[in-house]
């Protein structure tokens, strides 16, 4: 316990956080004026775009909101941006915020209805390759009509039902033994922790299979990511045009994004291929025979309901009858009105998982705003723009999807698809080279992407979700299993944008 008031501002600074990242992050917020005044704004950027990266690789250490929201703090006193920048930048991406705050909640009050169903699937698919197959294609169907953080939201549902039915029956019953002697007590444990530690393992690769789906079927279609529409918009594509432009691009990435599924579950690499424990499979198959038993008429005419809202939730999704966050308010209203949740602390609890990442969302567009401010990708944008026409695609496709991976996707594709559109109107560009250019904008903003958690939106709020740390999914380990999918999409990706040339 600290002896001084100084001492309990010291303990209190980031809470349990370790000692070593405090100091870190204090020198950090040290020297980024000193950065400013010495070398200047720009390499303050990338300095603090950097600072910015490491709070996010050590969010298992510290919420990112935290240290995050100091560093944009401190970028907006010394005047990297302004708010004015940042609140451009929040309202740009409105439609993202307003779908974290409600569609989340949404599939919060769907949890049982899809606690029953992956259940039921989980338990009836044997094999694990065809499991995780299922995962990865489900989760890119749904993704070319739905929104990638709806469908990781649902994924993350899943994940948390599956590992508290375990948690709470292994916390029950792994510990006790009919035998009382010492030997045989310690066995029992040790097994009920490797069977914990194989079914951590076997979450994390669903949850990844499910995440690299999102952004497979992401790709094909101007509703499945932020940025996709956009690009539509300013092309001129509706949803058919847009899904014919992207589908000599969009169709072989998903080949081959399933086929690197199969395979990494079948070789067991970078962190694949555990099986389902049998122990685990004999809990979740009693979990479910209990359930079915003891439901009553209210149960099951709530999970009626859950139903109808699920299908109203597709249909409003797919026609995009209105923004995606009110169809998630829509959502919320309807179950609660009709499973007779009325209180409103019970109702509260929905928004626990999203308000957070939310929070966090609006301090990453701070760092967006300074990106912006201090035209960081501005050389690399004039530098692709200068080479040859012909290898002009195949070049965008690559800045797009390294600056992707380490700023937002939909910020990049917003510079990038500009600064095109605004050749074209001067003349620079052709209309044909001005369409291969954005199916290499949207393919590389949504490929690549996935290399890194702060790549793409779902994937951050996987790595800052309430099942990340349960089932060790760290940025580090993102990253390692990310790496072959990455080295497949991007690759296949960039060659099928320059074989369109």
């Amino acid at each position: 316990m600290p002896s001084t008031v100084l001492g309990g501002f010291t303990a209190n600074f980031l809470g349990n956080a370790p000692g070593w990242y405090k100091q870190l992050i204090i020198l950090f917020l040290i020297i980024n004026p000193l950065v400013v005044w010495t070398l200047g704004p720009g390499v303050a950027g990338w300095v603090l775009v950097g600072e910015f990266i490491f709070t996010l690789a050590m969010a298992l250490k510290c919420y990112p909101l935290l240290p995050g929201g100091l560093l944009a703090v401190e970028s907006l006193l010394i005047g990297m941006t302004s708010p004015d920048a940042v609140y451009h930048e929040v309202l740009a991406n409105f439609p993202v915020i307003l779908l974290l705050m409600f569609m989340v909640a949404g599939i919060y009050f769907m949890k049982d209805l899809l606690l029953v169903t992956f259940t039921q699937i989980l338990v009836g698919v044997r094999s694990k390759s065809a499991l995780s197959l299922l995962f990865c294609a489900a989760a890119a169907v749904l993704s070319a009509f739905l929104d990638a953080l709806t469908v990781t939201a649902v994924i993350i549902s899943v994940a948390v039902g599956f590992y508290s039915v375990y948690h709470k029956v292994a916390s029950g019953k792994g510990y006790h033994h009919n035998d009382h002697n010492a030997q045989s007590d310690e066995h029992v444990i040790e097994l009920h922790r490797e069977d914990l530690e194989n079914f951590r393992a076997f979450l994390r690769s669903l949850l990844m299979h499910g995440a690299i789906g999102t952004a497979l079927g992401g790709v094909a279609t101007m509703v499945g990511e932020p940025q996709n529409l956009l690009i539509a918009k300013v092309v001129g594509w509706n949803f058919a045009d847009f899904f014919q432009a992207m589908l000599p691009v969009s169709f072989p990435v998903l080949l081959a994004g399933l086929a690197t599924c199969w395979a990494l579950e079948k070789l067991r690499w970078f962190g694949y291929g555990t099986r389902l424990p049998k122990p685990v499979r004999r809990v979740l198959e009693e979990f479910a025979e209990n359930e079915r038993t003891k439901r009553t008429k209210a149960d099951q005419a709530a999970l009626w309901v859950q139903a109808l809202a699920a299908v109203v939730l597709v249909i409003g999704l797919a026609f995009h009858l209105a923004e995606v966050g009110l169809i998630g308010l829509l959502v919320i209203i309807l179950i609660t009105s009709f499973t007779g949740v009325t209180d409103e602390h019970q109702i509260g609890k929905a928004f626990q998982e999203s308000l957070p990442f939310t929070s966090l969302l609006v301090v990453f567009f701070a760092i967006v705003a300074v990106i912006h401010e201090q035209h960081l990708f501005k050389p690399i944008i004039d530098l692709v723009l200068s080479l040859p026409e012909d290898v002009q695609p195949g070049w965008f496709f690559i800045a797009n999807g390294v600056l992707s991976m380490i700023s937002d996707n939909v910020f990049v594709a917003t510079v990038y698809i500009s600064e095109v559109k605004q050749a074209l109107e001067a003349g620079v560009i052709s209309e044909q080279h001005f369409r291969n250019l954005a199916v290499a904008i949207n393919t590389g903003t949504n490929l690549p992407s996935v290399a890194t958690p702060n790549g793409q939106a779902a994937f951050l709020f996987l790595l800052t979700s309430a099942i990340a740390p349960l089932v060790r999914l760290s940025y580090g380990r993102m990253v390692v299993m990310a790496f072959p999918y990455t080295l497949v999409m991007g690759g296949v990706g960039l060659f099928a944008v320059v074989s369109q040339i």
